[in-house]
């Protein structure tokens, strides 16, 4: 007769790994807590004894694994922030979560990373995935939701009202007496970017401002993209009074920038940003709040609800963004003003 091994189970890893079940559930999907050493251990464990492929055999033999995936380029602050809002979405729903982030820490990218991890988990390991600032148009078998998607998407999503909140920062750069705004845009694949310099032209064009292009600098979202075009723009001897960042990752530096070329902010420079990440608050940086934690739980919401087949709602969620004025706005100083 053919011996028939049973499935692993996860009390099998916590065994080999000398762990308790509970740690191995924490690794498994993907929490935080656990010490690089244990998770190192739980790893061996789970590659040693083929726990991932128990369930996907496991998934293979039932309609639906309870599984979502999170598929992120990289986890700085924003997209800690939308995982905040994930996990509090799918609190006692029933599902579990697998994320999975590009091994650069940093954040660089290589060609189809994104659509390989969809790959590896759409119909086997997860029911649908969350995708967040995607660098192209997903294909998955199963349901993806994008947070922040790229222009021209089709597939479901949710983001911020991108151009109504940079119009409204520049519109608060203007107020203050600012008339040589310069821009720091994002990744011009994605919507908000786009989105967001289009508030800012919007802006300068209802106030009668002129657009001048040499004030606008093309970053990537990747806060040290930020860093040459804040430089480049602040050594000018016509430097701009204000800069709008597409980001506050950008900002950031922007912020960093200026303090080595000698500049006090606010009142050589102002700086405004978008998103309001936690570093926003503790750096006193004025910006736009598009909600993270909200993008994250309303993409969770409708994920769940794509997978059990219960959405009714519109497939693309924008949400409202406000501004958040702290000190690193003011009037400029009198040498720039028109």
């Amino acid at each position: 007769m053919t011996e028939v091994n049973a499935p692993v189970t996860m009390s099998d890893v916590a065994r080999v790994a000398g762990v308790s079940t509970a740690t191995v559930s924490r690794v498994v999907n993907g929490h935080y807590g656990v010490s690089p050493r244990t998770l190192a251990q739980v790893r061996s464990a789970i590659e040693q004894l083929g726990y991932e492929s128990s369930l996907v055999a496991t998934s293979l033999r039932r309609s639906r694994t309870n599984v979502l995936g999170l598929v992120a380029h990289s986890f700085q602050s924003y997209t800690a922030e939308v995982l905040k809002g994930v996990m509090k979405a799918l609190s006692r729903s029933g599902f579990d979560l697998i994320i999975y982030a590009n091994s650069d820490l940093y954040g660089s990218y290589s060609e189809g990373w994104e659509q390989r991890h969809l790959t590896r988990l759409s119909g086997t390991l997860t029911d649908g995935c969350i995708v967040v600032t995607p660098w192209g148009e997903m294909h998955s078998r199963t349901p993806i939701v994008a947070i922040d998607p790229v222009r021209g998407a089709t597939a479901p999503s949710v983001m911020a009202d991108n151009l109504a909140g940079a119009t409204t920062a520049v519109e608060h750069l203007l107020g203050l007496g600012h008339r040589r705004i310069g821009f720091i845009a994002g990744r011009d694949s994605l919507a908000s970017a786009w989105s967001r310099e289009e508030g800012y032209r919007a802006a300068l064009a209802d106030a009668g401002v002129p657009v001048d292009p040499t004030l606008i600098g093309r970053g990537d979202f990747n806060p040290e993209s930020a860093v040459p075009l804040a430089r480049a723009l602040l050594q000018r001897a016509d430097r701009p009074s204000a800069i709008f960042a597409a980001s506050d990752g950008m900002a950031l530096k922007v912020l960093e920038v200026a303090r080595e070329l000698g500049l006090s902010v606010p009142a050589d420079l102002s700086v405004v940003g978008f998103d309001n990440i936690p570093e926003a608050a503790s750096t006193g940086l004025t910006t736009v709040d598009q909600s993270m934690f909200q993008l994250g739980y309303e993409a969770a919401r409708m994920l769940k609800s794509l997978v059990t087949g219960d959405w009714a709602e519109p497939s693309q969620i924008v949400l409202p963004t406000s501004l958040v004025i702290r000190s690193s706005t003011a009037p400029p100083p009198s040498a720039a003003r028109p």
